[in-house]
């Protein structure tokens, strides 16, 4: 899910490599058994943790989603550890299992509908999803609905409720870096990243500043598994992806014998729960519910389960990207 959104604006935010690769070396499905318990029944049972005389995350609902009892989730599912289909063929990983303790606070099922990481956010204007949660970069580019590139307005935005952060990360086969440690070595080779996201972003940016010619080839794919199959079949040079991603690739793929994260961790920035503009009770209950997970030790037991501590955050936020 490489940082995917909208190009972020930190890039000066750097993570040491060895803190980056301590981390990967944790990535670990220490609990690969019971991934999916819960994920796919959601609970109609909500949370007695607000105090008397205030008002509970799912008191704060909207009246149409309490009565429907469910929160239709638009995300790429094709993103692990963040979200995927396991062996079984559920729905598994990060945002899967907090979309599971959010549901169970706020008395609602949080219901996975997959769709191409590029046709969430419309998906949420059509009114396909109440939210959409894929790993997505909150940015003020994607809170004003401006295009990256043009920087014209090409719609009316989403709000984000933050809950990681993540940076980005280069990734090659395993023992052939080819001298791959920046972004900058990467002018005159051939990077495979996911479609609108970070990575591919960062990848057309970066080849406008290659000098002699020597501009990055850049392949871009419907999901993030597809690039990863071509660099794994020798089609490019090399990989991008958000951090935890690139983690567990390197980790997972070929038994952690097919790639490995070169150079240090850059665009660190959150993901956000996307929705559409104007629904606000909405967005203040779904940061009402995080807030009540990560305070109740509910969210850490969650990220420690995926092995992405580095990540984590002690509240949640409303568009709190830069």
């Amino acid at each position: 899910m490489t940082a995917r959104s909208i190009r972020r604006t930190t890039a000066t935010t750097r993570i040491a490599a060895v803190g980056a690769l301590a981390v990967a070396g944790t990535m670990l499905l220490t609990a690969c058994g019971d991934q999916t318990k819960n994920n796919d029944s959601g609970s109609t049972k909500a949370s007695t943790g607000a105090s008397a005389g205030t008002a509970s995350p799912a008191d704060l609902l909207p009246a149409d989603i309490k009565s429907k009892g469910v929160i239709r989730v638009g995300s790429d599912i094709a993103y692990p550890p963040v979200e995927f289909k396991d062996k079984s063929g559920k729905t598994a990983g990060i945002d899967p299992d907090l979309g599971a303790a959010l549901g169970k606070v706020l008395g609602v099922e949080f219901k996975f509908e997959n769709g191409t990481f590029d046709t969430l956010v419309t998906g949420l204007r059509a009114k396909r999803y109440d939210i959409a949660m894929s790993a997505m970069t909150d940015s003020k580019e994607r809170q004003e609905g401006i295009d990256p590139e043009t920087k014209k307005k090409v719609g009316e935005g989403v709000d984000f409720v933050d809950y990681f952060t993540a940076g980005v990360s280069i990734y090659t086969k395993k023992g052939d870096d080819q001298g791959i440690k920046t972004w900058a070595d990467l002018c005159g080779k051939k990077i495979a990243v996911q479609r609108n996201t970070v990575s591919h972003d960062l990848a057309k940016d970066e080849s406008k500043k290659c000098a002699g010619g020597k501009k990055i080839a850049i392949e871009a794919y419907d999901t993030d598994l597809e690039a990863q199959t071509r660099i794994r079949s020798g089609g490019a040079d090399a990989g991008s992806s958000d951090f935890p991603v690139a983690a567990y690739a390197v980790k997972t793929s070929g038994g952690g014998k097919d790639f490995q994260i070169v150079g240090d961790q850059v665009e660190a920035a959150p993901y956000g729960i996307a929705i559409a503009k104007g629904n606000d009770k909405l967005t203040q209950a779904i940061k009402a519910a995080m807030d009540e997970i990560i305070k109740s030790g509910e969210y850490d037991k969650i990220i420690a389960k995926w092995g992405v501590e580095a990540g984590a955050v002690t509240e949640a936020k409303v568009n709190g990207g830069s």
